[in-house]
């Protein structure tokens, strides 16, 4: 069976917190989703930015079919000892060769470790769902985007993004808030697939995101007032009971691509099955 690496980049704080609101840290969460994508696969969770943890050289990296970089609070342009523990992490992750997957952060930490940029969202923020997603002329023949439509929404949370990507990167999708929602790196012998959004996560778990960020939500303009906020999660919280109801997808002004759980793991499906011998058995 496989044996994964997730790794995630929340502090000790940030996990326990998530796990009060959400009952899992974000590195719990990518476990839970890739248990029912692959039943039976061995998976080891680490906090490659704690520091504590132990440290995973390349050679030791190469041992793992993938490693996956979850989602986290984490702002990878500040210049701390979490974040420059998390990007050594990564270039090590890169020299091992191992193929890697990403999405919100984990996407941030590959591009800042290969030597591109990451900044603040000027004046916006993309919460709840990324809408109107489309592929690249190079994201339309990449195995990452395979069986999207032409245009897809995806759960979502950040108030960061790539500014740029580093040499040797490919965007592959992007949307009317942020440019780069989807792109391959390849770096020092390694290659990583990331998303800015989040494929790994249920609508419920973006409903308990929303709520703990409604303060944030309110002064960035996306709502009104925090009662706004909490609608919306009530919203994804509905769907997320009901997938298959016509008046939540109404509400939300969403369709299937979004609902259906299959649907909006297309890309960790696709990574997954890039793998060697990596079809679903």
């Amino acid at each position: 069976m496989p044996h994964y690496l997730v790794a995630e980049s929340e502090t000790p704080d940030d996990r326990d917190a998530r796990r009060q609101h959400a009952g899992k840290s974000s590195g719990e969460s990518y476990a839970a989703t890739l248990s029912q994508l692959r039943p039976g696969a061995e998976i080891t969770i680490v906090a490659p930015a704690d520091d504590d943890a132990r440290r995973f050289e390349a050679a030791e990296l190469s041992g793992f079919d993938a490693v996956f970089l979850t989602g986290s609070p984490m702002h990878v342009y500040e210049d701390s000892p979490e974040v420059a523990r998390q990007l050594a992490f990564m270039r090590r992750v890169f020299a091992s060769g191992t193929p890697s997957f990403g999405s919100c952060a984990g996407l941030q930490i590959a591009v800042a470790a290969a030597g591109g940029t990451v900044r603040k969202m000027p004046a916006r923020m993309e919460a709840g769902i990324a809408r109107r997603i489309t592929a690249t002329e190079a994201g339309r023949d990449h195995p990452l985007l395979v069986g999207r439509p032409p245009a897809w929404d995806a759960p979502a949370i950040h108030g960061d993004e790539v500014e740029t990507l580093p040499d040797g990167a490919t965007l592959l999708a992007s949307n009317g808030v942020t440019r780069v929602q989807a792109a391959e790196i390849r770096f020092d012998g390694g290659t990583f697939w990331g998303v800015q959004y989040h494929p790994e996560l249920a609508p419920g778990e973006i409903a308990v995101a929303l709520r703990r960020q409604a303060a944030d939500l309110v002064e960035a303009g996306l709502a009104d007032d925090e009662a706004s906020v909490c609608l919306r999660a009530n919203q994804l919280d509905a769907l997320h009971r009901e997938p298959e109801r016509r008046s939540n997808l109404w509400a939300l002004g969403v369709d299937r691509e979004f609902a259906d759980e299959a649907r909006r793991r297309t890309e960790l499906s696709n990574f997954l099955a890039h793998l060697p011998g990596g079809a679903a058995g």
